[in-house]
């Protein structure tokens, strides 16, 4: 579907917004200086009989987005938790698209459950009720299952969602490709691996198998978390546009009043919402990645409860170390540390002056510590590190988008349950419990050993794979290929770390 025809969606986004009125409301909650005012409302403005008319009964904001379909939906959803960056407005107009949004009938859910479990609802389930949520990819209804009487949540995706989502996409495409072509100085952000990434998670998000697989695998890692619940999954309940779960009863994270009225500590659940995302990254390398406050109960006993598991995160263990290392940096104000772990991750290009880069990051960092959060500005904090990667040629890293989407989201969801926050003071212990655990000597005799463990595997085959490099390069003669698993630099390297790794645990038995 991608193609020229996909500017015709491009056209109507603008002219949605200017339709709508969420054109200015936009540009003036980021403060778009008058010649991109000028621009937008003269592409916006000729064709704003095209736009779609959207709900007027909606902010206009709230009116355009839902109009466009569900992947600005999902771009909304992330403004809503940043009233610090497009103001306080604007995320209020917002937040009714994490769980507001208009359902579709109780009748074509049943239908859709029928048709992809081969049961007859009726049977499963009593008291299936009419919709209690509803966002952009799906909506959850409330059931009884008629054998056990357990209360269930039976979320069901959207009829047509994956075409919907097709469009929108397709038309991002378009936009990441004219952007490269029209905008050379935004291709270090590299647009097009970004709307590629967005895609894939997308296509994971359409598929309940695989959420309730991930909810699976989240609720084994963090059934030990104080203060932090997931609920049960049903698999036999369950299928690809089908996810059945364990009801769980509490007060939505963003509804501060009923909050307030229940008695729960504020600041406690701020700080164990941020503490619980870093130790999820960090020390499980899996973490949710939509945790925005359509997404988060309050249990009656102040327990937090994560809902919807259709985007999730993964970070391998180089990538976790490189993220607590600059965590680690800013929080005890070392920015030449962190600039060399940036330079070291290959982040920052060779040819730049890592001093000049650390010089950078300190103009980033000592504005925030020690001010209160509600004198911050984000977008100004946002707007000042968007020039730091531009100067040193940083490129996107799209392994690091969801964390660093996640990072905005939960900080902002902090925020909103109490303003006062400091996030630095909150991460301080689990990022110095992580480097404890993970950057000294222990964590590198762990290494070994797990190299060790690794080579043992191939032990009966290291005598032929080392007479087959040797033979290569003394006699340079043809021979069998190695297995595809084993290049000749890996080889030799495996070669190299597993006699030291031998040494070492030698040295330690001794």
């Amino acid at each position: 579907m991608r193609g020229p025809h996909n500017i015709w969606r491009l056209i109507r986004t603008g002219a949605t917004l200017e339709r709508t009125g969420a054109m200015t409301v936009v540009l003036d909650a980021f403060g778009a200086p008058r010649s991109l005012r000028i621009a937008a409302r003269a592409l916006g403005w000729p064709f704003k009989w095209l736009g779609y008319k959207g709900d007027p009964n909606l902010p206009p904001a709230t009116r355009a987005i839902t109009a466009l379909g569900p992947a600005y939906i999902k771009f909304g959803q992330v403004l809503s938790t940043r009233p610090d960056v497009v103001g306080s407005e604007v995320a209020l107009q917002l937040r009714m698209l994490q769980d507001k949004l208009p359902p579709f009938p109780r009748d074509e859910a049943l239908a859709m459950i029928r048709s992809e479990l081969g049961l007859d609802p009726e049977i499963v389930f009593e008291d299936f009720s009419e919709p209690v949520a509803a966002a952009s990819i799906a909506q959850v209804h409330h059931a009884r299952i008629r054998e056990t009487g357990q209360e269930v949540a039976v979320k069901v995706l959207r009829p047509g969602i994956e075409r919907a989502f097709r469009k929108d996409v397709d038309a991002f495409y378009l936009a990441a490709r004219m952007v490269s072509l029209l905008a050379p100085g935004a291709r270090r952000l590299r647009p097009m691996d970004v709307i590629r990434h967005f895609d894939g998670v997308v296509r994971g998000e359409l598929d309940l198998r695989l959420e309730t697989s991930a909810s699976a695998e989240f609720l084994a890692n963090t059934e030990k978390d104080e203060g932090f619940r997931v609920p049960h999954v049903h698999w036999f309940l369950s299928s690809r546009r089908v996810m059945t779960l364990e009801w769980a009863d509490g007060i939505s994270a963003h509804d501060i009043e009923a909050i307030d009225a229940a008695g729960h500590d504020r600041k406690a659940l701020a700080e164990r919402v941020l503490r619980l995302f870093l130790s999820h990254a960090l020390r499980d390398g899996f973490f949710h990645a939509d945790m925005h406050q359509g997404n988060l109960k309050i249990a009656r006993n102040g327990d937090i409860i994560a809902l919807d598991f259709g985007i999730m995160g993964r970070l391998d263990a180089y990538t976790r170390r490189v993220y607590a290392e600059i965590l680690f940096g800013f929080i005890r104000k070392d920015y030449h540390r962190v600039a060399e772990v940036h330079f070291e991750a290959g982040y920052v290009p060779p040819d730049q002056d890592v001093d000049e880069f650390a010089r950078a990051l300190r103009a980033v960092g000592e504005p925030i510590f020690g001010m209160d959060a509600t004198r911050i500005s984000m977008g100004r904090l946002l707007h000042y590190l968007f020039e730091v990667t531009e100067r040193f040629g940083m490129e996107t890293r799209t392994e690091l988008i969801l964390l660093q989407r996640t990072m905005v989201v939960v900080e902002g969801v902090s925020r909103s349950l109490y303003p006062q926050i400091n996030i630095w003071e909150v991460a301080q212990p689990i990022v110095e419990d992580y480097i404890r655990d993970n950057l000294g000597p222990r964590a590198l005799l762990r290494d070994l050993a797990r190299t060790a463990i690794v080579l043992a595997r191939f032990g009966p085959r290291l005598p032929q794979l080392a007479e087959k490099i040797l033979v290569e390069k003394e006699f340079e003669v043809e021979v069998e290929p190695l297995p595809s698993f084993f290049s000749r630099p890996l080889a030799a390297a495996l070669l190299s770390s597993g006699f030291t790794a031998l040494l070492v645990l030698g040295i330690l038995a001794i």
